[in-house]
């Protein structure tokens, strides 16, 4: 009797998803996306589609049902990662993590509680209402960083310097929430990264930790992030801590298998201090793990839902400390600006050590900064080293160019933090 095909639902289809959605067909896997995007590229390399809101749960249930579904798997995004985690729930599908432990991932008022109960460090923090008392701040050094409860991204986020300015944009921080209060927490400027693992029988495997660079641009806005480079150069100074981190966080959660993530800060002599955790993989820059090693991200989702004796070989032969660097360098454009000229931002897709570009707009369209195209350009670059690495990027960030066709320039500048000798 010929073995049936499996068949795998994958929420989200954007470009980041295209290798997920490759390697699954691949594999023979019958492959059917869904979310609210009509013309998105993965779409195009999927077996079916459907055009639907990820947040309508109830909907997605039924079409897993329809369609026979014997997996469904995401990544990349946390509003991805909690409707997944909901849809498996109602539909009996296998998933790493469940929905009355949502809260730990996905609010940051509760994760802030987590991180306390579990002693983990992490910047000091209070919780707001339209009229609270200024006492409240009383704790809480300026600069702040201010954030609705529950939103994701860079939606809604300030840095803020008074306890007027929180009063003024506080309807603004909390406008797109379904929680009218905001988390107000210390402003932490050390060194910032992003780590990526995998829950096996309740233990972490490291995945990847990697420098995340940040540029100041304006005032009130979080600095923008600007490039991330794999492996960290810091990485022998925070490898152990963040990894014991990251075990207390799946003890605590209950999480056995699947993605576990922490953005985190370190500064020399002090203890690492844990911004968030997520139970996804970081968007468009997971493929940085492949040119420096050979592994896929999504293989692992895969291998998850189809294929447990791979999914412990990989993880057991793997080493975070790759002995080859890569990075990618994302560009910003203004707000509201009409792009024109991207001349030099394309040829410097054909420079030395560059593997993959993006140019996210086209001329004539507007910079839009929480759509669809999350950045004005994007760069991969790798070679076999740090040195080579940075400097192609001072050579990018050197030669880099968007105008209007007033001929004003559209990206911001990006800048490469120093790092201390160590």
């Amino acid at each position: 009797m010929m073995k049936q095909r499996q068949r795998l639902l994958i929420l989200g289809s954007l470009r980041e998803f295209v290798q997920l959605i490759q390697l699954a067909k691949s594999r023979g896997i019958f492959t059917i996306v869904c979310d609210g995007y009509p013309n998105s590229i993965g779409k195009k390399y999927a077996d079916k589609s459907y055009n639907i809101d990820v947040g309508d749960t109830d909907r997605i249930v039924t079409i897993c049902q329809l369609e026979r579904v014997d997996g469904i798997i995401t990544s990349f995004s946390d509003y991805l990662f909690e409707c997944m985690v909901k849809i498996a729930n109602k539909a009996g599908l296998k998933c790493y993590f469940s929905p009355e432990k949502l809260d730990y991932y996905r609010n940051k008022d509760i994760m802030k509680q987590m991180f306390h109960q579990l002693s983990i460090p992490t910047a000091k923090y209070v919780r707001l209402s339209s009229s609270f008392p200024d006492y409240l701040l009383d704790n809480i050094e300026f600069p702040v960083v201010v954030k609705p409860i529950d939103k994701y991204g860079s939606r809604g986020i300030l840095v803020l310097y008074s306890i007027e300015e929180i009063r003024k944009y506080f309807d603004f921080i909390c406008a797109t929430s379904e929680i009218k209060e905001i988390l107000v927490e210390e402003y932490n400027e050390g060194y910032e990264f992003n780590m990526m693992s995998w829950v096996l029988d309740g233990k972490i495997h490291v995945i990847s930790i990697a420098d995340r660079e940040k540029t100041p641009v304006c005032t009130n806005d979080i600095p923008i992030s600007t490039r991330n480079v794999y492996p960290s150069r810091l990485i022998h100074n925070v490898y152990e801590e963040a990894k014991s981190i990251l075990q207390k966080v799946a003890n605590y959660t209950g999480q056995t298998s699947g993605v576990l993530s922490m953005q985190f800060f370190w500064s020399p002599g002090d203890p690492i201090s844990v911004c968030e955790v997520a139970g996804r993989f970081f968007g468009y820059e997971h493929e940085l793990v492949d040119y420096c090693c050979g592994l896929k991200v999504e293989n692992l989702l895969l291998d998850y839902l189809y294929d447990d004796t791979s999914l412990r070989s990989t993880l057991n032969k793997h080493t975070p400390f790759f002995e080859k660097s890569s990075a990618v360098l994302y560009f910003h454009g203004k707000n509201g600006m009409m792009v024109d000229n991207q001349e030099a931002a394309f040829q410097l897709s054909s420079a030395k050590c560059v593997k993959d570009s993006w140019l996210f707009y086209k001329s004539g369209e507007r910079i839009i900064p929480h759509g669809v195209n999350p950045y004005a350009v994007r760069y991969y670059i790798s070679d076999g080293t740090r040195k080579e690495i940075d400097r192609v990027t001072k050579y990018i960030y050197k030669h880099i160019s968007i105008t209007s066709k007033e001929g004003e320039e559209i990206l911001y500048e990006n800048q490469i933090p120093k790092y201390p000798e160590i």
